[in-house]
């Protein structure tokens, strides 16, 4: 299973790890993901996503009903 936000379709973005002599090696940024179930009050299920932590202040702000219909919108989710 890839490193990928199931709400906001983060994933891991790539660098350079910078020493203190500056030599740059490159690396992975990778995203925070955690494994969270949600409850779905519009179609009364329980849904489990792994979704980023920054998605999971979205949902405490939005709700999951709005984003959820913020990510088919944007083709996140089918």
């Amino acid at each position: 299973m890839s490193r990928i936000c199931q709400l906001t379709g983060k994933k891991a973005m790539g660098g350079n790890h910078v020493s203190f002599s500056n030599r740059k090696t490159r690396r992975q940024f990778k995203v925070n993901l955690k494994r969270k179930r949600f409850f779905d009050a519009d179609t009364q299920t329980w849904i489990t996503l792994r979704v980023s932590t920054s998605a999971l202040k979205n949902i405490n702000k939005k709700g999951i009903s709005a984003c959820l219909k913020e990510a088919r919108l944007n083709g996140i989710i089918a």
